[in-house]
């Protein structure tokens, strides 16, 4: 994460609760595992899926639901609470700077949270180059991506750069505005101009 971007994020108005968004590293495949402990312990999370139906050699067809950040989850607890979540089955670490867990801006997280159920996202290569444009409306309204043109319409990537993942959305062309320059805010969903990480963003030779 850049300099700059630390600065975006420690300015952020302090909320009225201490409680922060941070993400959480897994093990390989056990996101849903640590979300069930989780909510075992009452511990607020947020674990977004992506559900696609497959067919299987037998002829069955399932609802398959799979991480749409494979390998990570989000946590809203108070920075005291880390060890709560980092001595669950499953977990690995925190993301963030040594020991200390770095974290993610709550008005992204929260939008994501509750707008992506509702868009048609998959999971995509990390993208951070490209066209990029603000959507307008609709549940995931004011994030900003890079939108790429497929043959069946427009997606636009959304990159969450401190874990250096990416997910695409279907949008219509109507509720997109061109950004031509980066606006002086981070964004969980606006790519900043180094490879390190915190922000999202869509390229046709990635998704």
């Amino acid at each position: 994460m850049n300099e700059d971007t630390i600065k975006m994020i420690e300015s952020e108005p302090t909320p009225a609760i201490s409680r922060l968004w941070f993400a959480v590293y897994t093990y390989s495949c056990q996101e849903k595992r640590v979300a069930q402990h989780l909510s075992t312990r009452e511990v607020e999370y947020f674990l977004p899926l992506s559900r696609n139906l497959r067919r299987w050699k037998n002829g069955c067809t399932m609802l398959v639901e799979q991480p749409l950040f494979p390998g990570y989850l989000f946590v809203k607890i108070e920075r005291g609470d880390r060890v709560r979540v980092l001595e669950l089955p499953g977990v690995h670490s925190m993301v963030g700077t040594g020991r200390a867990p770095i974290p993610l801006p709550t008005k992204e997280i929260e939008t994501l949270r509750q707008g992506i159920a509702q868009m048609k996202a998959e999971p995509c290569a990390f993208l951070k180059v490209g066209e990029k444009a603000r959507i307008l409306r609709g549940p995931l309204q004011g994030m900003t991506g890079v939108m790429v043109r497929k043959k069946n319409g427009l997606r636009l990537i959304l990159s969450l750069d401190l874990i250096m993942k990416s997910v695409s959305v279907e949008v219509d062309a109507l509720d997109l505005e061109a950004v031509h320059s980066s606006p002086r805010s981070w964004s969980l969903l606006a790519a900043p101009p180094t490879p390190k990480p915190s922000s999202f963003v869509v390229d046709s030779r990635f998704c």
